[in-house]
């Protein structure tokens, strides 16, 4: 399939379509009912020292953090947990999670990529898995996830709705944002419920129209990168989707129905006919991935035909 795919090159619509069609047969995904949400590339002000404004650290990925499984991990270790620290000896540990790290479990190891000025803002870029820093003496970071304490995922907009503390209206994550920040004791409480804790490491330069680095190994595309459980789908599998989704000029429903392809994969991205669709880098595509929680109604594999 690569083959084909590399001698057909550049297409266009017509002729991508026509290839797609004649390499690869759809397998409608049954097994679950589909479930979209959204995601992208934060941009936020920062800088690589502290400074009075910016002293929110965002780290990078500790030398003795290591992933582990089922085959890996030691009798001891929680098995929730699928990263660890290795200790001086070689024994594997749970590593300090979201909580500790906040109190300082890492200061003084030289961890630091950059500092951002807010809490929240840095809670975000970890949900997102990556960012762009626009530094404080000049130049852009970017930034893309690395590896995580380990520790199970926790929706925070999940558990505010369990406490009770949502309100009536759909909770997007710019009522989730508004909340955290309207409270900084509550909120940082509420965060601190997600015990995982993400790593970063900081990307070559990259064509500012493209996200980051995803999990497949490829920048990603706005509207075309689809993040899927990685445990049901290969990167890189083509998924036909259909439905109506918030992508108006006002936030209003409206018809969609494209080919994406799976290159990315996420905590919260969990069944057969979950994804999360990359809308893009800034404010903007934050607001249109930050409404997006949807049921579509189709959710297509397209598999290579035995004889293409």
């Amino acid at each position: 399939m690569g083959a084909a795919a590399r001698a057909a090159g550049p297409l266009d619509r017509v002729a991508a379509r026509a290839f797609f069609e004649r390499h690869f047969e759809p397998v409608v995904q049954s097994r679950a009912a589909p479930f979209l949400t959204g995601y992208y590339e934060p941009v936020l002000a920062g800088s690589r020292e502290r400074t009075a404004r910016f002293t929110v650290p965002v780290y990078r990925r500790p030398d003795d953090l290591v992933e582990v499984d089922a085959a890996t991990r030691p009798t001891d270790l929680d098995p929730a947990l699928s990263f660890a620290r290795r200790e001086p000896g070689g024994r594997l540990v749970e590593h300090p999670d979201r909580p500790a790290i906040e109190a300082g479990a890492l200061d003084g190891r030289n961890l630091e990529l950059a500092f951002v000025e807010d809490l929240v803002d840095a809670f975000f870029v970890h949900v997102q898995g990556s960012a762009r820093i626009d530094l404080q003496d000049g130049g852009t970071l970017r930034i893309a996830f690395d590896g995580k304490t380990g520790h199970p995922y926790t929706s925070i907009g999940r558990r505010l709705a369990d406490l009770g503390l949502a309100g009536t209206e759909p909770l997007t994550a710019d009522r989730l944002r508004a909340w955290l920040k309207a409270d900084r004791d509550a909120g940082r409480a509420l965060m601190r419920e997600n015990r995982s804790y993400i790593f970063f490491r900081e990307l070559p330069e990259l064509d500012p129209a493209l996200g980051a680095i995803a999990a497949a190994g490829a920048p990603l595309t706005p509207g075309r990168s689809l993040a899927v459980d990685r445990t049901e789908h290969t990167f890189r599998t083509p998924i036909y989707l259909a439905g109506r989704l918030p992508l108006g000029p006002e936030g209003e429903e409206v018809a969609f129905e494209r080919l994406m392809i799976a290159q990315d994969t996420g905590s919260a991205i969990v069944g057969p006919a979950r994804g999360d669709i990359f809308v893009g880098c800034g404010e903007a595509a934050g607001m249109v991935a930050g409404r997006i929680r949807h049921r579509p109604t189709a959710f297509v594999l397209l598999r290579p035909r035995e004889t293409a």
